[in-house]
């Protein structure tokens, strides 16, 4: 009895992906979701956040947003058909991973598990919309999208990387700084999710609830943390020169200072300035930006080699000897 091929199967089957494809492809939604993160911040400085009356219909009449609705109605219809675009390039990560020769799993569960943060994530979005642009469900639905974002760069990385067990690059301290930068950069992530919920930006014109909390507060332990970034970028800068760490690995240093200081320089420029809404978006991208390098200077610190074959054993060898 021959088994019936999955559609995932049929195509891997017909279909080897080149090492470039497979890297676009992952590349691909890992640019998607920094669209979409960007675009989800437009709808909301743009007040369009209640643009479509409902989800996952734009009103209780149409799948799609009418006339009535005006440019905030397109403005939030237009963000939720960049969804498809964003699961198509996830799906297209997918299908390469399972194509490609020999099969890595781990890839194709990589992959998987980013369809499934962009369907609960979609859903997150229409409890939003449900509630009113409820603070708290708006900044779960942002971190939902930081989360996915994650998973698509260590997948992106991890197509160019081999399977075999990881080896360090730099000394333990290193590696530990490295990780401890990852852990400061979500919680300065995080509590900016905070800042924004309790500041002017509602992501609607109506009266939407704010958080419980004084925005100058709230914005001044975000700059705490925000400086304690600053501080362990600067340290892991001259700290891998110190250690002689191979070039790609310092110039991710590099990069993430950069990225650190000039995301710096506009939070406090957009906090003196009114918070405008230009600025507030350029933050949520150095956000996004800031995140990818942080990542990938901790990924970086060590390499995976591709997996070696195991020994054959004395019953192998001895088989191969009869044949």
């Amino acid at each position: 009895m021959v088994g019936v091929l999955t559609p995932l199967a049929y195509i891997a089957q017909r279909w080897t992906p080149s090492p470039r494809t497979l890297r676009r492809a992952t590349l691909a939604a890992v640019v998607m979701t920094v669209v979409i993160i960007v675009t989800g911040g437009a709808v909301r400085l743009t007040g369009s956040g209640l643009g479509c009356d409902t989800w996952p219909k734009c009103t209780d009449d149409s799948l799609f947003a009418t006339p009535e609705q005006g440019l905030h109605g397109a403005i939030e219809f237009g963000n939720r058909m960049l969804t498809y675009v964003l699961s198509a390039a996830v799906g297209w990560a997918i299908i390469a991973a399972r194509s490609t020769k020999p099969w890595r799993r781990s890839l194709s569960r990589l992959g998987w598990l980013q369809f499934f943060i962009v369907a609960s994530n979609a859903v997150l979005g229409g409890i939003t919309v449900w509630m009113g642009l409820n603070p708290w469900t708006v900044a779960g639905h942002f971190l939902a999208a930081n989360a996915l974002l994650t998973v698509a760069l260590l997948t992106w990385v991890r197509a160019g990387e081999g399977d075999g067990a990881p080896r360090p690059r730099v000394p333990g301290p290193v590696r530990k700084l490295g990780w401890a930068l990852v852990g400061v950069s979500a919680v300065l992530i995080a509590a900016g999710t905070v800042v924004t919920g309790s500041g002017k930006h509602a992501g609607d014109s109506s009266d939407v609830p704010r958080m419980p909390f004084a925005y100058e507060t709230v914005a001044q332990v975000h700059a705490a943390f925000a400086w304690l970034v600053c501080v362990g970028a600067v340290a892991m800068f001259f700290v891998l020169r110190v250690v002689d760490a191979p070039a790609d690995v310092r110039a991710r240093g590099r990069d993430l200072l950069l990225i650190v200081v000039a995301q710096g320089a506009l939070g406090y420029l957009q906090y003196f300035t009114g918070v405008p809404e230009v600025l507030v978006g350029a933050h949520m991208l150095g956000s996004a930006l800031l995140w990818i390098a942080v990542l990938r200077l901790a990924l970086s610190l060590r390499e995976r080699p591709e997996a070696t074959a195991p020994a054959p054993t004395r019953t192998g060898e001895a088989t191969l000897t009869a044949a």
